[in-house]
């Protein structure tokens, strides 16, 4: 009888401390990287965000297209369209940008910045872009989705965009 109870006793121990570890990681998920704030790599993003609206305001092209890590990753979902990758962008970005004659406005309402453990972000928010082109203007209101990864040289780099029509209310 003492020895099921000695070996009940271990088991209960057992039990207990494994119960004990596997809540710790539970607890301390809010200040591994999912829920902790980065208030630098935010300014850091938005510092990009400029830079972008910057390049696309000053017609180059070339400065627009190096804020994006293309490669066998990098993926598109435009208006519906299947998922498009790093090659069908560039090649979009190169003739609507190029084209291009006058930013009349590029904002980006409702901007939301969620950094995750220093090095990944996902922007979103509601395009309001006003584009000139020769003969046209055009509005441009979509939600947004960016998708950034901090590169070894401490560059936010575009890894995935996602548009969608912003569906009038």
């Amino acid at each position: 009888m003492v020895t099921i109870m000695n070996s009940l006793y271990k088991v209960s121990l057992t039990c207990i401390l494994l119960l004990i570890w596997g809540v710790n990681p539970l607890q301390a998920q809010p200040k591994d990287g999912i829920m902790t704030e980065y208030p630098e790599e935010k300014a850091e993003i938005m510092q990009t965000w400029d830079e972008i609206v910057e390049s696309v305001k000053d017609g180059d092209v070339d400065k627009l297209i190096s804020f994006h890590a293309y490669g066998p990753k990098f993926t598109e979902f435009k208006q519906g369209a299947p998922r498009n990758g790093g090659e069908e962008n560039e090649a979009f970005e190169r003739g609507v940008f190029g084209s291009v004659q006058e930013v009349i406005k590029m904002d980006g309402n409702d901007m939301k910045i969620a950094v995750y453990y220093e090095n990944v972000a996902v922007v979103t928010f509601h395009s309001d872009f006003h584009l000139q082109f020769e003969e046209e203007k055009a509005v441009v209101n979509d939600q947004i989705s960016l998708v950034f990864v901090k590169n070894s040289n401490g560059d936010w780099k575009i890894v995935h965009e996602h548009h969608s029509p912003l569906r009038k209310s």
